[in-house]
């Protein structure tokens, strides 16, 4: 099966303080390990939906073989890229017959976890999507059916990709810790102390 994966992070970190993309985990920035572990994996094409803070990412995603996708509308929500980054895969990439969706401030997901949600929906066809399970809630990595796009496109610019689950055929799959998400300063100091070799 043809996956492409889309990687958000046009957000404008302003809970952090600063571009929490650029933000240093062990030798290299957060996006840069996140898109490692995406480049590794069997999905493709690779596109980074970038916005707000674009002029200070794009330097440090120099020669990885990706796609870049600006949403000018990143302000409106994350809605909006959802949508700006299934556009843009699937004008270039026709063939696409699923899009696994995942965030740039969630470092644990690895390529292990990629390729469990991928290999889920690939095996069950009777499912729409596969989305992750953690902390109580489930929400992105999730992987979608190409017949849940037309639904994406039409989702809110403020909304994410929950909104789809009640209304689909969803499978979830517990990742654990790989649900932490880095959102603010006090984050970070808790996932170094836990994590202090990334």
């Amino acid at each position: 099966m043809q996956i492409s994966l889309v990687l958000l992070a046009a957000g404008a970190s302003s809970r952090m303080g600063f571009v929490k993309q650029n933000l240093v985990l062990g030798q290299k920035t957060m996006l840069e390990h996140i898109l490692h572990n995406c480049l590794m994996s069997s999905c493709a094409p690779v596109t980074v939906v970038l916005g707000l803070n674009k002029k200070e990412i794009v330097p440090n995603l120099k020669d990885l073989p990706i796609s870049i996708i600006d949403n000018p509308n990143a302000e409106k929500g994350m809605g909006s890229s959802i949508k700006m980054g299934l556009i843009g895969t699937y004008m270039t990439y026709k063939d696409t017959e699923a899009m696994l969706l995942m965030s740039s401030d969630m470092p644990l997901v690895n390529t292990e976890i990629i390729e469990k949600l991928c290999a889920t929906l690939t095996e069950n066809q009777d499912i729409d999507i596969v989305a992750a399970a953690y902390n109580g809630t489930v929400g992105i990595p999730a992987v979608f059916r190409r017949s849940v796009f037309e639904q994406i496109l039409d989702i809110k610019d403020e909304q994410g990709a929950k909104a789809l689950f009640k209304n689909n055929k969803t499978s979830f799959i517990e990742i654990g810790d790989a649900g932490i998400d880095l959102d603010t300063p006090e984050d970070v100091k808790a996932f170094q102390e836990k994590y202090p070799v990334l």
